[in-house]
């Protein structure tokens, strides 16, 4: 996890306009308990052109569970993809990794599917089925399970690469009028995206076990998936 987080910080640098965005105190640095084990969560926000919010989420319960969550949301009016990353880890072992460029149209920007078509297709031994809602994700997305340190690794090579793809296709993007025909698609696509992303109910769950399920709602709705303006 500490690998992946360093690599997507990494990658921020590298980002056209890059620029902190602003966080409530209270979702920035968040300690609570989970079935009598201490929860620590820390978010970070930036943004750039092209890109709305990056945002990047981990959190830690007890000495065992660790959890990394990153989205970089664009902004409708740059035809630009989402990009998403999760890792599940505990005692030492990666249950669930899976990252992708996921579209907000019918299918990825050719800036972004073109290198992606040309990058090699890497194997795991042990790939996992895609949840119901997973409509949302692209063709390239991976959902694996890393068997061991040389799979965890390749998955963080994998994520990189995928960032070096969205970080180009951000540089060379120009931005087309709020009002645009396509802008406007790509807000009802990325709304989209949010609204599936939301039916994970095992997120809510934990939040609201963790904390109350107004705390939750408040969180899920202004922090992980809030919805974009148009305009």
């Amino acid at each position: 996890m500490d690998a992946l987080a360093g690599r997507i910080r990494a990658c921020w640098l590298g980002l056209p306009e890059l620029e902190s965005l602003a966080i409530d105190p209270e979702l920035e640095a968040i300690s609570g308990s989970l079935d009598g084990e201490a929860l620590f969560i820390r978010n970070e926000l930036r943004r750039c052109r092209g890109l709305r919010k990056l945002h990047l989420e981990t959190a830690r319960l007890g000495a065992g569970l660790q959890i990394l969550h990153c989205v970089f949301f664009p902004d409708p009016r740059f035809d630009l993809p989402v990009f998403g990353a999760d890792i599940v880890a505990g005692r030492g072992v990666v249950s669930a990794a899976i990252a992708d460029l996921s579209p907000v149209g019918p299918a990825l920007p050719e800036s972004i599917a073109g290198p992606l078509s040309a990058l090699p297709r890497l194997t795991y031994s042990q790939e996992r089925d895609l949840p119901d809602w997973a409509s949302i994700f692209s063709p390239f997305v991976r959902f694996v399970r890393p068997a061991d340190g040389a799979e965890e690794l390749q998955f963080v090579e994998e994520v990189d690469r995928f960032l070096t793809v969205l970080s180009q296709a951000c540089r060379n993007a120009e931005p087309q009028a709020s009002d645009h025909p396509l802008t406007v698609a790509r807000h009802a696509g990325q709304l989209s995206y949010c609204r599936q992303q939301k039916r994970n109910d095992k997120t809510r769950r934990v939040l609201e076990k963790a904390f109350n399920p107004q705390w939750a709602d408040r969180y899920i709705e202004e922090l992980l998936f809030d919805e974009p303006r148009l305009g």
